[in-house]
Parts: C-alpha cells; sequence; structure tokens
C-alpha cells in the first residue's frame, strides 16, 4: 500500500490513455459510432475505457489522467466519465495512428510539466492483477525519471500466437527488471510464432509504453522530425483561440504511422519489462472467448438471452439483436456468431484474422450505414 500512496502523490507522474481506435475486429458489436472502448465488452457493469480510467485513477492524480480520442468521441468520453476535467480530454481531428496521438499529448503535457514521466496505455486491454501491473509501472517511472529511456511492457507469452507483435530482449540493466530491447517484429506466421516460444527469448508486445517526456520528445526529434515540428509549433497556440485550427492543421500535414515503426523499432535506447498481470488486449472475438469464464460444458460461450445449441463446441455466441429473436445453433463447432439489430456475422474462429478486412469491404459496398 505504501507503493500506491507514492504513487498518489507524485505530481510529475501521468497516464495518457489512447482512447481513439474504432475497434473493426471487434465488429459488428463494435462500431465506428460507438467502438468497443465505450462498450460493456465484458460484462461487468463497466465499459473498457471507465475501467481502465479507474484503474490509473487509484495510482495518479486526476489531472495528470489524460485521454487522447477522435473528436467525435468526446461527448462519449464526458458521458461515461463525467468527471473528467475539461483540459484532460484530447480530441483528434483526424485518425493518423498513435505517433500523432503521442506526438500530441507529449506536447500539452510538455508545456505543463518539463519533469513529467508518462505511461501511455491503450483504452480498451483487459488486465485481471492489478498490483502485478503497477508494480512493473513503478519499475519503469522510477528507471525513465533517471535515464534516457523509451521503456515497453512485454508479456510472456502463453501460446505462439499470431495475432501479437513480438519483442526480442537481451541483455538485462543494472536494475534486473528491465532488459536491452533486440528486435520487434509484427505478426507472425504460426511457424515463426512456435520459434518464438521456444526460444524463450521474445514476449507479446501489450502497446503499454513509459518514459519522460523529455525523452519521447528527444526521439520525435531525431527519428520523426515532421512530427515534432509540427507539434512543438501546435503547443505555442495551446490555450489560445488558434488552438483548434493550428492541431487541425498539424494532423492534416503528419503522416498516419505507429509509434512503434516510427519510433521504437528505430530507437537505440529501447528497454523492456517482462511481465504477467493477465493481459488481453480483447483486440478479436476469439480473445474475448479466451478471457470468459462463463464456458458451458462443450466450451461455448453464450452472451445473450434465448441461445440455445445443440451438440455444438468451442463457440463464441453473442446475440443482443431483437429483443424477442431466439438463436440457435446444432452441430456447429469453432465459430463465432454474433447478432446485432441490424448484422448478423458467422465466422469460423481460424479466419478471425479477416474479420478486418470484411469490414473495410462492406465499408466501400455500403458506405458507413453497417460500420
Amino acid at each position: 500500500m505504501i507503493f500506491i500512496n507514492r504513487m498518489e502523490k507524485n505530481k510529475n507522474h501521468y497516464a495518457i490513455i489512447m482512447a481513439g481506435g474504432i475497434g473493426s475486429r471487434f465488429w459488428p458489436y463494435s462500431r465506428t459510432h460507438k467502438p468497443k472502448q465505450f462498450l460493456d465488452i465484458l460484462g461487468t457493469g463497466k465499459t473498457l475505457l471507465q475501467s481502465t480510467y479507474e484503474r490509473f485513477l487509484k495510482h495518479f492524480d486526476k489531472q495528470n489522467i489524460i485521454i487522447v480520442t477522435n473528436q467525435s468521441y468526446i461527448p462519449l468520453v464526458k458521458e461515461q466519465i463525467p468527471d473528467i476535467d475539461e483540459g484532460c480530454v484530447l480530441g483528434e481531428p483526424l485518425a493518423k495512428n498513435t505517433a500523432a496521438c503521442i506526438a500530441f499529448a507529449n506536447a500539452k503535457i510538455h508545456k505543463i510539466n518539463t519533469h513529467a514521466i508518462c505511461v501511455v496505455a491503450p483504452s480498451d486491454h483487459l488486465i485481471l492483477d492489478e498490483d502485478a501491473f503497477y508494480k512493473n509501472v513503478q519499475v519503469g517511472l522510477n528507471y525513465a525519471q533517471k535515464h534516457d529511456a523509451l521503456i515497453t511492457l512485454g508479456i510472456r507469452p502463453s501460446r505462439p500466437d499470431t495475432g501479437y507483435g513480438y519483442i526480442q530482449y537481451m541483455d538485462a540493466t543494472e536494475q534486473k527488471e528491465l532488459f536491452k530491447v533486440k528486435t520487434f517484429t509484427e505478426k507472425p506466421t504460426l511457424e515463426l510464432a512456435e520459434t518464438f516460444l521456444e526460444s524463450g527469448e521474445f514476449l507479446w508486445n501489450a502497446g503499454i509504453f513509459i518514459w519522460s517526456v523529455s525523452a519521447i520528445r528527444s526521439a520525435f526529434k531525431t527519428l520523426m522530425q515532421e512530427h515534432f515540428e509540427l507539434f512543438t509549433q501546435a503547443a505555442k497556440s495551446f490555450g489560445s483561440l488558434n488552438e483548434d485550427a493550428v492541431v487541425q492543421s498539424a494532423y492534416e500535414q503528419c503522416r498516419a504511422i505507429s509509434i512503434d515503426y516510427g519510433i521504437l523499432e528505430k530507437a537505440e535506447n529501447v528497454y523492456v519489462i517482462p511481465s504477467d498481470f493477465g493481459w488481453s488486449d480483447l483486440g478479436t472475438w476469439t480473445s474475448l472467448y479466451e478471457n470468459a469464464v462463463n464456458k458451458d460444458e462443450a466450451r461455448n460461450v453464450l452472451d445473450g438471452k434465448n441461445i440455445h445449441v445443440y451438440g455444438s463446441s468451442d463457440c463464441m455466441v453473442s446475440s443482443h439483436g431483437g429483443k424477442q429473436k431466439l438463436v440457435v445453433l446444432n452441430s456447429v463447432h469453432h465459430m463465432i456468431v454474433v447478432d446485432t439489430e441490424d448484422v448478423l456475422m458467422i465466422c469460423d474462429k481460424s479466419k478471425e484474422q479477416e474479420v478486418k478486412q470484411m469490414v473495410t469491404d462492406i465499408k466501400i459496398k455500403y458506405d458507413e450505414k453497417y460500420t
């Protein structure tokens, strides 16, 4: 408990919550107008964003928790977190991936506190062991305070999953919990993922980062000059009547690129903390299935009313369509069945990585009617 109290009182510790994604792999439940971070995916009575915010609120001062989201989602953020300070919600005018999101938030925080140390996390991840999570976070915060380091949390893999990026690590630092990063690998083939798992040198990339505002600012200046200049210039207008127009211009000019591609894969000062805190990115229906505790005897997960299965196994069924709709499965195996008011999706689990492309195709054909 002493550890928690110290983190609450440290005015230099900030949390940046990235909440601008559209969650297309969770379609058709997650839609453009209300993506998965604003949904109660886990059936806990709280949305993923609310759970993430409350997780950080236990350890960070309220005014030091920054949520970055698309401008169109600001009303959703305020609705779900009504007591959040106005200045703690940053609206992105365009979706330009995580590099722009982080550059924007970092410029905001740097103008307020040049000594700030930040934890950057997605808004839609599952973390079961919060105590273990914050122990890792504290290790990163302590190291980032003393070193020019870009730190990521890597999850010890439990299976050869092809849906995650991987981090290969090597030499330990003087702080034994941190290791130098050797390589980043995007979603590998199953064969390569099996090799990674056998080697014991690879971790899943959780997309959770820790660094000082000065360290990431320096990395942008060296490796992403365009982003550095655009958001350094934009910072001069923060708090003025021109702020929205200047931020709009910065987003229009910068490339859409992830922080992983733009900086982490190129920088020399990247470190990883091997972690195990019951993590899932809840990026797909299968990940939700794997984390569900309410499986029946045939390993089906039935989410909704009036669902009946016969001779079926290993299925993820979510039905929240019509009030009186009856869903019946007979002799169906390893399937994802999602029924909403206007869309019915039936997909083999092994083909789930194709959902994102399916959404793209549907959007081209029907515009945004079903997406």
